[in-house]
């Protein structure tokens, strides 16, 4: 939690943020859930009004690798275009505020985020929720990367290096931390060495973990913020759409991303961000995003574990997720069908 003493530096802080004479901090919240950063919700009242804000602050041990300065530059390159995205406030590398480096952003109220697990999480707006769902990340995949703040913050690859940039990142967070042998995954990781995929024909600013969870949503099915930049990076947008797409985040099978029907999904999303799909590629980034998911699972397990953070959605997702991600490679590895998409 924030202390009193971070509390009131905060508020220095948010004064100067804000230029007003002072500020008061009220209703501290944390919000419970994320393995990469903590987050707060909390209101900076001034004389004339009342800003809704949320804080994320870098936990005391980072093993996803992020950079807040990625995040936040994120949150600047698409905020105020056509997508969604809250209004990043500020940035602040010094640890001695509220005890480690943190962001501030614009809150969005009146609205929830989908829990992905769910028998039906999008209830009687499935649909639209789903259409929403693709044509924003055709937006995002539409927008030249090295013309935004996010290349100021993250090299980007050759279009030929894409998959073993990532590759290799997420190869060296399973193996730095798994808890035990990982045989599923290294015989994934073997299978992607062998054959990589055709590379994209430009590259894209990738969100990094664009999925059902990380919006949010208002009582008439409408996507209000697009949340949780954290791992966004410059590459293949085919890395996005297979994550998005992958098993574990449809609870109904058979419909992408357990909205809408794979055809209609993909058509939305070539319309939106003007590139075509190429079902070679996305197979290979499809076995990819369950590797990455067992590096982000792993790394919750291994926080978990060592008294680093006592969140239970760290416990749940170094179990659960972890175990489903194991089925859905150990599935693909065994395919009799070696052209499936999914």
């Amino acid at each position: 939690m924030l202390g009193s003493s971070d509390i009131q530096r905060l508020a220095v802080f948010m004064a100067t943020t804000l230029n007003a004479p002072s500020v008061a901090i009220e209703n501290v919240v944390r919000i419970q859930g994320g393995a990469s950063r903590e987050t707060f919700r909390f209101d900076a009242r001034t004389r004339d009004c009342t800003h809704r804000l949320i804080l994320r602050r870098d936990p005391p041990e980072q093993l996803v690798d992020t950079d807040r300065r990625l995040e936040y530059a994120a949150f600047r390159s698409f905020h105020g275009g056509a997508l969604p995205v809250p209004k990043p406030i500020a940035l602040s590398h010094d640890p001695n505020i509220v005890g480690r480096p943190f962001m501030v952003m614009e809150r969005i109220d009146n609205a929830v985020a989908l829990l992905p697990f769910l028998p039906d999480p999008f209830g009687k707006h499935r649909e639209k929720i789903g259409r929403a769902f693709f044509e924003y990340l055709g937006a995002i995949h539409a927008v030249d990367p090295m013309q935004t703040e996010l290349a100021t913050a993250v090299e980007a690859p050759a279009l030929n290096r894409c998959w073993i940039h990532e590759l290799d990142h997420w190869q060296n967070v399973i193996e730095v931390n798994a808890l035990e042998p990982q045989p599923i995954a290294m015989a994934a990781i073997r299978r992607l060495r062998r054959t990589p995929p055709p590379p994209p024909k430009r590259l894209a600013a990738i969100h990094g973990d664009y999925r059902t969870g990380n919006y949010l949503v208002d009582a008439e099915g409408s996507i209000t913020a697009i949340l949780d930049w954290e791992l966004a990076h410059i590459g293949d947008p085919l890395e996005d759409l297979a994550w998005a797409l992958d098993p574990l985040w449809a609870t109904k099978t058979g419909l992408a991303a357990g909205m809408l029907p794979f055809d209609e999904a993909i058509r939305i999303w070539e319309t939106a961000s003007g590139r075509t799909f190429d079902p070679v590629a996305f197979k290979w980034w499809s076995l990819f995003s369950s590797v990455k998911g067992l590096g982000v699972w792993l790394s919750c397990a291994r926080r978990f574990n060592d008294n680093q953070e006592p969140d239970p959605i760290l416990a749940f997702s170094g179990w659960y997720c972890r175990v489903r991600h194991d089925k859905i490679i150990a599935d693909r590895l065994s395919a009799a069908a070696p052209g499936a998409l999914q």
